[in-house]
């Protein structure tokens, strides 16, 4: 039974208590140095405008928001290098049962990862979009080279490409059909795998639908999603990769996911008890829900 004595706490505050502990700020400051507190300024103006972020555990977002911190990574929607998305993953509990629980997992966005190459000095050119029917003229399976200089049909998407060239001069083009794309979403996507709405045709037809670039996941934009997947897998299994490159693959791998057991154990500072805190519901505002409730990621 809740203790009718306490007074209910916003999340938003306790992100904020969590962000002003001495532990989590020197943590930004070794990542970001002077720019640490304006980093940490956006996590704040980030959650806030998120409702399913404020479904998550606050420390939990502070865990995430660090990833982008230590590979400097902006978390502003609107540049496109990283994002966290909300997952809605079944998390073992203390008392040993599962219960689903919106859990926030760090992205990068496809420009994050050119912006991660580029820092390298080794690339020459670095490039990701998508293409539109009757583009796409030929593949070579002997040499991997693809010709994308065909006539453009329609504005109906037929795949997405990913392009590099090095200082050296070897350079590599990947190419990912809209099938083949929704079909790796669906099998690797922690929100969609297991989801019995959200299926292969599904995922092809919200290729070509209309997409708020303000939302993120593969149901909220498909397409920045695909671009990241053919960067991702380009640079992955052909491209020159740092130290910091491979800590990126290493955050973000539709593959692998994190341990469910481990999910709730992140950051969680002893001055906060968050179960023994009663939570005040947070306004709602017009971002988009957990990746299993929406209908478009």
């Amino acid at each position: 039974m809740d203790n009718p004595t306490k007074t209910p706490i916003r999340r938003v505050d306790v992100l904020k208590k969590t962000l002003s502990s001495e532990s989590v700020q020197e943590q930004f400051k070794n990542a970001l140095g002077t720019n640490s507190n304006s980093f940490i300024a956006s996590i704040i103006d980030l959650y806030k405008g998120d409702t399913s972020l404020q479904s998550c555990d606050p420390n939990l977002v502070v865990a995430q928001a660090l990833k982008a911190a230590v590979l400097k990574l902006p978390l502003t929607k609107a540049l496109g290098f990283a994002y966290i998305v909300v997952y809605n993953n079944p998390v073992r509990m203390p008392d040993g049962s599962w219960q689903k629980v919106p859990v926030p997992t760090f992205i990068p966005g496809y420009r994050g990862y050119i912006q991660l190459a580029m820092r390298t000095g080794q690339y020459r050119t670095l490039n990701a979009d998508v293409v539109y029917e009757g583009e796409l003229r030929r593949v070579s399976k002997l040499t991997g080279e693809i010709a994308l200089d065909g006539e453009k049909k329609s504005d109906k998407i037929e795949g997405y490409f990913a392009y590099f060239e090095l200082l050296n001069g070897y350079s590599k083009t990947l190419y990912v059909s809209v099938d083949k794309m929704a079909k790796h979403a669906k099998q690797y996507s922690p929100g969609l795998k297991n989801s019995k709405e959200v299926t292969v045709e599904s995922l092809k037809i919200l290729a070509n639908s209309a997409q708020s670039t303000d939302k993120v996941g593969w149901l909220g934009n498909f397409t920045e999603m695909a671009l990241k997947t053919c960067m991702r897998n380009l640079l992955g299994k052909w491209g020159y990769l740092s130290v910091e490159m491979q800590s990126a693959f290493s955050m973000d791998s539709d593959e692998v996911q994190e341990s469910r057991d481990n999910a709730i154990a992140e950051i969680r500072p002893k001055h906060i008890n968050v179960e023994d805190v009663p939570f005040e519901e947070e306004k709602p505002s017009t971002e988009s829900k957990a990746e299993t409730e929406e209908t478009p990621y």
